[in-house]
Formats: C-alpha cells, structure tokens, sequence
C-alpha cells in the first residue's frame, strides 16, 4: 500500500476511530497506564501517529503535539481535545520546530516505509535528554490481531512490518539512537475478571513468559553528549558524621574535575567534632571551594538532599566521607557522564578485587542480592546498588527531585531514591567499577539488620510502584 493509499484509508475510518477505542477500552486503557508510569504528567511530549489524540490527552502534557498523515485525523483530534495542538504530518519528512522530553510512537513504526529514514528525522524534535518511546506489535500476535479484524473485533489495519524488539533496537542504534531500557506488556488485552489483571501485572513481568505479551516497548536516548567537559561545573557532596579523622584527607585528596570543583561536607550531628573539623578544613584551604553545613534531619539520605540543594554545580557528586571509595577515581565518573556514556552513573564495589576488611561477609551476600533484584525492576543492568558514589546531571536530579513522591520517604540512605528516580525517567545508567578499601577512621555505620528490613520494604514497594504496575 502507497503512503496516499494509506492517507485515505485512514481519512476515511477517522470518524469511526472513537468506535473502535471504545471496544479495545481495556486494553488501551493498560497501555495508558503504562505509559503515564514512564512520562511524568507536566513534560513536553510529541506524539507521532496520533490518531484522534486520546493517548496525548491521557499523558497530561504541560506542552502536547500531536502529529498524523491523516488529515482527517487530526481533524477529529482538534476537535475532541481543543486544548492539545494537532497537526498533519509525515514522519519520513518532520517539519516541526523545537524538541520535546518525550517522542511516543505507539504502534506506528510499522506502517512507515522507510524506517531508518523516519527515525533520523527524530532527531529534529530530540535534545540530549530526549526520550523516544517506540511500541510495537509482537509478530507472533499477527494471527491473532488479523483473526480480531476478521470478526469485528478491531479495526482494520493496513499491510505493515512485523519487526523484533532486536531489529527495532538495531534501527534506533544505526540512526545514533541507544536503547535504555526495553520492556514487554500485555499478556491479556481483553478484560478478564482477576485473570487479565494478574496476567499483566505479574505474569508479563516474568522473563520467559514476557516473551509472549502483546507489546514489545523500547525507550532510547540520542547518542549526543550534553556539554563541552571544559564547562561543566561539579558539585562534591560529601556527608558526613563522626568522621572527624577523614575531612581533611577528603578536602585535600578530591580531584578538581570540569571548570570548577566545589566540596560541600553535611555534618550529621556528630559527636567527635566533625563539624568543628569541618569548619578548620575549610578555613585553612582557602585554595579549594569549601562549604559547610549541618543537616537538617537525620539520615544519608537527608545528609545528601541537603547538599544537593545547596550545590551550585552543574554536576552532583556523592562521595562517602569513610573514603573506601578513592576520591581519586571520581574523575573516571566525570567523564562517563560528560562524554555521554551514561546518565546516572553508579560506583560498583563488586569488579575489583576488595581490601579484606572493607566490607563484612553478611554485606556482601545483602549486596548481591539487592542488586540482582534491582537489576531486573530497572530493566538496567546494576551489580551494586549500595556503593555510596553516585553521578548525575543537576536537571536530572531536580526531575528525580519533583517526582520522589511517587515512591514515597521510605529511603534514609539516598540511593534507591536516586536508583527509583532515575528509572522512572529512563536515565542511562552506568556503572564505574571502583577498588574498595577498608575505612582508616571511624566505624560503619550500617545496622545490617535493621537496615537490611528497610531495604526490603523498598524492594516491595519498586516492585509495585515499576514492575507490577
């Protein structure tokens, strides 16, 4: 079928379409509820193959634009939501003026001709944060799909490509494109009372069986890096309490990274004088950007939105103030993240081999664990959730920031807010593997069982509020 003959076709069913989405409610709906998971309500979203708009609409865009070839289409979408912008277009050919925080192409891509050709042209309504949301159909529901237009069950669709997750992600890696995160949904797209819903909440979201759901989603990011290294500003946040004998060794071993390295200690409270120590430090370095402050509230993680609040940098650094991190390999996380390489950049205590007493056996075991676990909610791979080092842009942080109710204040230590948060908005994360060293001041802090319970209630509360949806 020609790209005019398709045009009319679509023209002529647009009246219909409200129709036909009323019979497929259900399984529109969980499509929907999908996606509002990974755009946040209030962003910016382009959707391409927009239809009659009901998916734009549902997204709550703070800025939405709806694209379609068919002008009869787009008719019927400015008509049912006004408030929306809608416009003819054609996606092997964009004309459209300005990027968007998210592109959505909801069972699109296999009606256009020329695939590699449409996905570059993506990159006009793209800017380095830009995330493309492609949903397709698993070819092995082809029979299935044809059988439910056969008997009335779904509108009928033009002759499209049945293209694998792996030919999609191949397309988007040679039009500079790169999968983040990869997804399967909807086993059930038919209301069954009770089945439909355990079919796609917890029967979709298991390895081999996910192989069989309807939809086959990809969420890629532009293979362009943010900003020139040499300009970039970074943010060390150290927090620290009762590590009096670690804040001077800190100030004076932190590496100066981009055009300019601040170092701000949080004191939590301490009883041995850390923030006294903290205050000397700062004085007697006037050579070093050195800022002191007390947190607020009790906690790393507190310890860790305190400075981040404070920071002025482009580039926001944890670093445990224990030191069992080197401060001398933060300069390999700057460049991960100014070179592009990742998003969200996470130490990994787990490549190297560790200093003997620098993390207890229990720990470790509670490590692995938590980490295989996360690994697969994030649909990211992560061999260390709990390594205390952790990059990111500052915009990104002030967008994991405004989103953080959605899972809730049950994170005291920082990081599987960050890890939560970053997942939501489909950050790049890569890890840095780092040489752990067993601390030379001080002792830990963790409660391994207590802490241990806490970790778990947010392993729940992830699996709930991400996979099992």
């Amino acid at each position: 079928m020609t790209k005019e003959e398709r045009v009319r076709y679509y023209d002529s069913v647009a009246a219909e379409r409200k129709k036909w989405r009323r019979k497929g409610a259900y399984y529109h709906g969980e499509l929907e509820r999908y996606l509002r998971l990974v755009v946040p309500p209030g962003s910016s979203v382009i959707e391409i193959g927009c239809g009659t708009g009901e998916l734009l609409n549902a997204l709550r865009p703070a800025r939405g634009l709806g694209i379609d070839i068919s002008p009869g289409m787009v008719a019927e979408a400015r008509k049912n939501f006004p408030h929306l912008r809608f416009e003819t277009g054609d996606l092997e050919d964009l004309r459209i003026g300005g990027t968007f925080q998210y592109v959505v192409m909801v069972e699109t891509i296999g009606h256009v001709d020329d695939i590699q050709r449409a996905l570059r042209e993506l990159h006009k309504v793209c800017d380095p944060r830009t995330r493309v949301i492609l949903v397709s159909y698993n070819y092995l529901w082809e029979p299935v799909l044809k059988f439910g237009e056969a008997v009335g069950l779904r509108m009928k669709q033009p002759l499209q490509h049945w293209l694998p997750m792996t030919d999609l992600a191949n397309l988007l890696f040679l039009t500079d494109f790169e999968v983040v995160r990869r997804e399967s949904k909807i086993l059930a797209p038919v209301r069954v009372p009770f089945v439909s819903a355990f079919a796609n909440r917890v029967l979709a979201n298991l390895p081999l069986i996910g192989r069989l759901c309807l939809n086959g989603i990809l969420i890629a990011r532009p293979m362009t890096p943010r900003k020139d290294p040499g300009r970039i500003s970074t943010s060390v946040i150290v927090p620290c309490r009762n590590e009096k004998g670690n804040i001077a060794p800190a100030a004076a071993r932190i590496p100066a990274m981009g055009c300019r390295t601040e170092i701000l200690f949080v004191e939590g409270h301490s009883g041995d004088g850390t923030l006294e120590e903290c205050e000397r430090v700062r004085d007697a370095r006037p050579d070093r950007e050195i800022r002191v402050f007390r947190q607020p509230g009790e906690g790393k993680g507190d310890a860790v939105r305190e400075g981040f609040s404070r920071a002025t940098g482009d580039v926001l650094m944890i670093l445990d103030a224990d030191l069992t991190v080197p401060p001398e390999d933060l300069p390999k996380f700057f460049e991960a993240l100014s070179r592009g390489k990742g998003e969200f950049i996470n130490g990994s205590r787990l490549v190297y081999q560790m200093e003997d007493r620098a993390m207890r056996f229990l720990n470790l075991l509670g490590n692995k664990f938590f980490s295989m676990v996360f690994g697969y909610l994030l649909e990211q791979p992560i061999r260390d959730t709990l390594c205390g080092t952790k990059v990111l842009w500052r915009e990104d942080y002030e967008n994991i920031a405004a989103g953080r109710s959605y899972f809730g204040e049950l994170d005291p230590f920082g990081d599987f807010d960050l890890l939560f948060g970053a997942a939501r908005l489909n950050l790049k994360i890569v890890e840095i593997p780092v040489k752990y060293r067993e601390r030379t001041y001080g002792r830990t802090q963790i409660q391994r069982f207590r802490h241990g319970w806490l970790l778990l209630k947010m392993t729940f509360v992830a699996m709930r509020r991400i996979k099992f949806l």
